[in-house]
Parts: C-alpha cells; structure tokens; sequence
C-alpha cells in the first residue's frame, strides 16, 4: 500500500494554542480538508467551544479558528493505512512532521492539544525526544477524539473536555 500524506497546518504566526490530529482519514483526504468526515465531531466541538460555527465553508471555518489563536495540524506527515482508523496506521511507516521548525515559527504556542490517544501516543514517541528542552516544556492535554469511531463517548462528555481549548489548561 502506497504511503498517504498528510496536510499543511493551518496557522497563524500569533497562534496561542495547538490542535494536532493523527492523520486525516479517508474522507478528509479527499475533500482535502481537516475533519471532513460528516460525523466527525471536530467543527461542531469548534463551534461549541470558540463559537466558529460549523456551517460556515471550510475556508471560513478555518479562518475563524486562527483568529481565535488556534492552529491546526497533524502529528504524522505521512504514514501507511488501511482505511481511515488510527488503529490501522502501520507503526513502521510514520514519519513525524518538523515540530521544531513549526514550533520556533510559532513562538506564542503555549498549549498542545491532542485530538485523541493516537496523536498524543504519536507525538510523545516520535516527536518529543527530538524537541529541545524548551519545544518539550510546552504544557499538552489529550482530549477525546472527535472521531466516529469515539463512540464511547457522547457529544456532550466530549465538549465538556473540550473545553479546555476556550478556557485553557
């Protein structure tokens, strides 16, 4: 199976605050958009928690949320995968995108937020040992995915973590 790649960030260079994903899934891959998945919580959790409403196109949406100082990325810039689930990612193909540049870019970046196990596990193994020791004491919170697949958890108890991102560490 060929190698899949992710997106760009989105960003401004006055960011505050950090959303990382794993990888976009297959929906999202071919909108060429974060969180395209129509039962992907993410924009509706944006909406609830910065007040970017969701129904807004994609453009609009995503310049809301760096208006609010929040950049978007992914922790894997490319990776191999069957599907869309994270649980499906070959470990063996990672490759980690360039944290350090993006995080010397993006001084003011003072919290990371992690949208789900697998890009916090991602991130501390591939990512962090390769930081400097200032890029590693940036503070990090995992939430609840906003994925489908998260079906564990309501819509409601997934705001109620996500709103750190309003309201901070």
């Amino acid at each position: 199976m060929p190698p899949i790649h992710g997106f760009p960030p989105i960003a401004r260079a006055d960011a505050t605050r950090l959303v990382l994903g794993s990888m976009p899934g297959n929906a999202s891959l071919a909108a060429r958009q974060y969180y395209a998945h129509p039962r992907n919580s993410f924009w509706r959790l944006v909406e609830a928690t910065l007040g970017v409403a969701a129904d807004l196109d994609y453009d609009a949406r995503c310049a809301g949320l760096v208006a609010r100082g929040v950049a978007l990325w992914d922790v894997l810039a490319q990776c191999r995968r069957e599907g869309s689930l994270d649980s499906a990612i070959d470990e063996s193909s990672l490759v980690a995108n360039d944290f350090a540049a993006f995080l010397r870019a993006h001084r003011r970046i003072g919290a990371i937020y992690f949208n789900g196990a697998k890009a916090e596990h991602s991130y501390r193994k591939h990512v962090l040992p390769g930081l400097p020791r200032a890029l590693v004491a940036i503070a990090t919170r995992r939430l609840p995915s906003s994925s489908p697949a998260n079906a564990s958890y309501s819509f409601e108890r997934k705001l109620a973590c996500w709103r750190l991102l309003r309201d901070g560490m």
